[in-house]
């Protein structure tokens, strides 16, 4: 049986194994009850641990309690994975924030969980060494979130998500043991892979409490192309001339026409009047090879209305374009429904289309950009939640939209993960959940660790 409540002992116990770093007031707890999707649970503690042992004992207590336990990053989760959904104890990794290592030989790091993305990346490339996922939320994110949800980003296309840089993982399992999995090897086929099974279970496995990363070499140079296209249906032609040219872009975005028009109302914007569609491409590499592939890409896209590129400090004023989806849809509603579906990408035109219908059936804004090359379509629904016929409305478009990706062969996430924002069973069948609930039960048996979540 689950504990609901926050007793004298329960705190004693925490507050001898976090001394000084136990938070239990009102006004600390409702920091910790939400993330970015904005769903709330209820909290009965926050711990800070800055060494394994100290998770050990948590973990060892909680599974004796049946207390449930939510690890926690930097909270910019979008489907509320570290909402405490039952009443318990959410572990922050905030504490466990050291880079143990960046190794030019081996080409690995060692970190922590609580180690901040952006930071992480910068110290890669000061020893001319390269850490390649940059999910949106680079600059907030921790490490150990994006293991935990297998983040990806704009740089997946090139080089991968967060699980193929994942070479190793050091996990505290329920009951306090602590487990490896992989290690500092770029290659090993020694029993089964399950630091990639950790990879994206969402806490739902155990406290991954250090992480061995894959590096590359750090590209000499890149370059950038904002082009515009008179249709959603030319750009994406455009996408399959850049793959048919050769060219494997690092990044490729899409940027679809009702963004395009409320950014053109909104303030100054490179493209000229006629742009119904945008394409941003990144390409990194040798400056030798980034000027002749620069010019390829460009005549190899048909239908181009307008295009400016630009290298080193040059591209960033193009990419801002890209930053500035967020803050600005908002001028379309107070709130926003926010799926990161994707579709086998020779089908990523007959999903927008099928989005399209779908919305306008239910009166709702749809708005779309993303991750066009590898098919992760950003499906944004604009709506005013104070309205009760509004949001209703506004999740019955999202649910159609989910089953209609399935239907296209594709998936309800490319890269945010479930969480308690998605109907797993709508995409996954029930042996395969049999399956997976097996796994869960192997790890954690009483099932304490970010229970609600997923399958």
């Amino acid at each position: 049986m689950s504990v609901n409540t926050l007793r004298a002992g329960h705190k004693s116990v925490l507050e001898k194994i976090f001394p000084d770093e136990v938070l239990t007031s009102p006004e600390e707890l409702v920091v910790y009850s939400s993330d970015a999707s904005l769903k709330r649970g209820t909290p009965l503690a926050v711990v800070r641990p800055d060494r394994v042992d100290q998770v050990q004992a948590l973990l060892c207590w909680a599974n004796d309690e049946i207390m449930p336990v939510y690890i926690r990053g930097s909270g910019t989760n979008l489907v509320g994975d570290c909402v405490p959904v039952r009443p318990g104890i959410v572990v922050s990794t905030l504490k466990m924030n050291r880079i143990l290592e960046i190794s030019g030989t081996d080409f690995v790091a060692v970190v922590e969980p609580g180690v901040n993305t952006a930071e992480f990346q910068a110290a890669c490339e000061a020893r001319g060494l390269y850490y390649p996922p940059d999910p949106a939320t680079v600059k907030a994110a921790t490490i150990g979130g994006n293991v935990v949800t297998c983040a990806g980003g704009m740089r997946a296309l090139k080089y991968g998500v967060t699980r193929d840089f994942v070479l190793g993982v050091e996990v505290v399992l329920p009951g306090g043991d602590v487990v490896m999995f992989g290690g500092r090897n770029h290659k090993n086929v020694v029993g089964l892979d399950v630091a990639r099974l950790i990879v994206g279970s969402e806490g739902t496995l155990g406290f991954v409490s250090k992480i061995w990363l894959k590096l590359l070499p750090k590209p000499e140079a890149s370059a950038s192309l904002l082009a515009g296209f008179a249709s959603c249906e030319h750009a994406l032609k455009a996408v399959d001339a850049i793959f048919q040219a050769g060219i494997l872009p690092c990044a490729l975005e899409y940027i679809g026409d009702k963004i395009i028009d409320i950014m053109t109302c909104a303030g100054e914007v490179p493209w000229p009047e006629g742009v119904r569609s945008v394409l941003l491409v990144r390409l990194d590499g040798s400056r030798e090879a980034l000027r002749h592939e620069s010019e390829r890409i460009e005549k190899a896209m048909p239908n181009i209305v307008w295009s400016v590129s630009g290298s080193g400090a040059e591209e960033e004023p193009l990419w801002e374009v890209r930053r500035r989806i967020n803050p600005t849809v908002f001028t379309l509603g107070p709130d926003k429904i926010v799926d990161d579906v994707t579709v086998p990408r020779g089908r990523i035109l007959e999903a927008i289309i099928e989005f399209e219908k779908i919305a306008a059936g239910h009166q709702t804004t749809f708005l779309n950009f993303g991750h066009v090359g590898d098919g992760n379509i950003h499906v944004n629904l604009m709506y005013d939640a104070s309205d009760p016929d509004q949001a209703v409305r506004a999740e019955k478009t999202r649910q159609e939209i989910n089953k209609a990706v399935i239907a296209l062969g594709g998936t309800q996430s490319g890269e945010h993960g479930v969480g308690i924002s998605k109907d797993i069973t709508l995409q996954i069948p029930l042996r395969e959940l049999e399956i997976m609930r097996g796994i869960k039960k192997m790890f954690d048996p009483k099932g304490i660790m970010n229970p609600g979540k997923g399958y």
